[in-house]
């Protein structure tokens, strides 16, 4: 089973593609798709659905997983972060991918161990479950999406088509 995992974000947007065999991971690719700060809002969603469609199409993975959007105190952040996670979503979803959806502590405690871990924290232990992989940290959180998902949504039964506590 091969799974992208997805970290949105309006700057930068976290990609990161692993293998699944029975309890093996194995690293693909990562990577970040960047947008330009001063560029038109719809200009950076479109940066963002085209990184992330090319990268579908190049590595064919079968499952998405992408991380929920946790609560921001200010508003217009909020709304950015939104719109960039649609997009996000959008990508996948047209390549005909179920899209599960993970709450960050949940990817966290998949990872670390703990729900409330750093950016390092997951860092450091995206090279221990994927030795000799060094990602920044967008594309690290994107690969703990993954592996969240390899442990939690892949296990569940697919009725109709449809994933179980996944987005279709």
């Amino acid at each position: 089973m091969r799974i992208i995992g997805i970290d949105p974000g309006l700057q930068r947007t976290g990609w990161g593609i692993i293998d699944v065999k029975g309890n093996k991971l194995t690293h693909i690719s990562h990577g970040v798709i960047k947008t330009q700060a001063k560029a038109e809002i719809s200009r950076r969603l479109e940066t963002i659905y085209d990184g992330l469609t090319e990268m579908i199409m190049l590595w064919r993975p079968l499952d998405a997983a992408i991380e929920e959007t946790f609560v921001n105190n200010n508003p217009a952040s909020a709304l950015k972060l939104g719109l960039a996670r649609g997009a996000a979503m959008l990508a996948p979803a047209r390549a005909k991918l179920d899209v599960a959806e993970y709450p960050a502590t949940l990817v966290k405690k998949s990872v670390v161990g703990a729900g409330h871990a750093e950016k390092s924290q997951v860092q450091m232990m995206i090279k221990v479950l994927l030795p000799g992989v060094e990602a920044s940290s967008d594309a690290a959180d994107a690969l703990a999406v993954a592996i969240c998902h390899a442990h939690h949504g892949i296990t569940k039964t697919k009725l109709g088509g449809i994933m179980s506590g996944g987005v279709r």
